[in-house]
């Protein structure tokens, strides 16, 4: 590979020219600071990018970003500011595990920018995240790595040749931190739900945020637990630190945690960094129904914005609005079903408190509904969920038909909302009297 400045990358740049960046930790943070440079000497040129995790001058400046046509696959606060300022931006739909095939389905990227360690052996590390750097930097007619010092090295599909690299940039920035959110005591009642279902030796998938937070802090008297998730954080590297996470009874790559991010705070940096047990590996390996299928006891825990009373899920938007992104939570709720004794959470609270449009003014609102918004996105469809879970309880919805499940979801639902459902429910038929 042959070192550069961020200058030369920049003009290597050309009209039409597709670009691929690396996501959220690994985002080339010099490249994408810099692009708004020449982007008024380019046309027509389009980027594809995922949970940009910070925000740049072409996100922010119309003058630059309408010049650009801006993809993201997992919208996240930049991104969305960037959607309510330009006219460029715009949701690209795909699964977790597909972002790679996504990417590529119109042509090949001219360009993949993303960022490594420093080469070791020939080696280089992609580092936090492999959602699809590893795959796409095979199709990008030529490739540009930030190398960073601070980078932790991982392994798996995150380690490839220094010879895949065509041009690389020196860079010194600190790794994002993103820190556990604070739980409250929603979440730790749903939390504690949830714990109640997870036996010694299952293996977890789990994600970022209050009430997986929530869910790991009683997890600590579990003995023996697995890793497969897409996003390892700092309460699991907690776990592992204790001894209570050790993969001694998984049935797929026994021993080691499995993830495609690594996301939090130095906590789970430090703990990944160096750590061959930890294996960062390609999305569409590590979400694949297939490969979830073969960890015996797969629990996967997930988060969902609004819940229909036939158990569809919209996770990812507000009516019409994109909010964030699919994701991997179809990849790794149906997938976990499919393994010898799976099992697979959806929780959210029972209620929301919204703005009336009256100034401050707010209402407390169901988010459990009778039918989901106008326009609202179907994440995970009503085939493929099995256990809802809010601060009122755990719903069963496997083998339920929908007049059984409206009834079990209701149950769940936040009382004073019951009444109200229910009556909904049997002027829609999906209750009969």
């Amino acid at each position: 590979m042959k070192k550069i400045t961020v200058q030369e990358s920049l003009a290597l740049l050309k009209d039409g020219y597709k670009i691929a960046v690396a996501d959220a930790p690994v985002e080339p943070q010099a490249f994408l600071s810099n692009l708004h440079t020449v982007l008024e000497e380019r046309n027509d040129m389009e980027i594809w990018m995922c949970l940009s995790l910070r925000s740049y001058p072409f996100l922010e400046d119309p003058k630059y970003g309408n010049r650009i046509k801006i993809n993201s696959l997992f919208m996240s606060k930049p991104s969305r500011d960037a959607y309510n300022l330009l006219n460029t931006v715009s949701y690209a739909p795909t699964h977790l595990r597909k972002t790679a095939i996504t990417i590529c389905a119109g042509g090949d990227p001219d360009v993949f920018v993303g960022t490594c360690t420093p080469p070791r052996d020939g080696k280089v590390s992609l580092g936090l995240s492999n959602i699809y750097s590893a795959e796409v930097m095979k199709k990008a007619k030529t490739v540009i790595m930030e190398i960073n010092p601070n980078m932790p090295f991982t392994y798996g599909d995150s380690v490839v040749d220094v010879e895949d690299i065509d041009y690389c940039v020196d860079v010194d920035f600190p790794m994002v931190q993103d820190k556990p959110v604070p739980v409250n005591e929603k979440d730790k009642t749903i939390g504690k739900y949830i714990s109640d279902y997870i036996q010694d030796g299952d293996c977890l998938q789990i994600g970022i945020g209050a009430i997986p937070n929530a869910v790991v802090q009683f997890l600590e008297t579990k003995k023996d637990l697995g890793i497969h998730t897409e996003l390892l954080a700092d309460g699991i590297a907690e776990l592992a630190m204790k001894g209570v996470v050790n993969g001694s009874k998984k049935t797929l790559h026994q021993g080691k945690i499995v993830t495609s991010i690594v996301l939090g705070s130095d906590k789970v940096y430090n703990f990944a960094n160096n750590n061959e047990n930890v294996l960062v590996m390609n999305c569409s390996y590590c979400n694949a129904y297939e490969t979830l299928a073969k960890n015996d006891n797969m629990v996967s825990i997930n988060t969902t914005l609004e819940v229909d009373l036939t158990g569809q899920c919209c996770s990812e938007s507000i009516g019409s609005k994109q909010f964030t992104g699919t994701g991997g939570q179809a990849d790794t709720a149906i997938g976990a079903q499919m393994a010898k004794n799976g099992r697979s959470f959806i929780a959210l609270y029972s209620t929301a408190n919204v703005r009336t449009g009256n100034g401050d003014e707010r209402k407390e609102i169901s988010k459990i509904v009778p039918q989901l918004k106008p326009g609202a996105t179907v994440s995970l469809s009503r085939n493929d969920i099995m256990y809802l879970v809010t601060e009122y309880g755990v719903a069963y919805l496997r083998g339920k038909s929908v007049s059984d499940r409206a009834k079990a979801i209701i149950s769940v639902a936040h009382p004073k909302f019951r009444e109200e459902l229910t009556a909904k429910a049997i002027e829609l038929g999906l209750i009969k009297e």
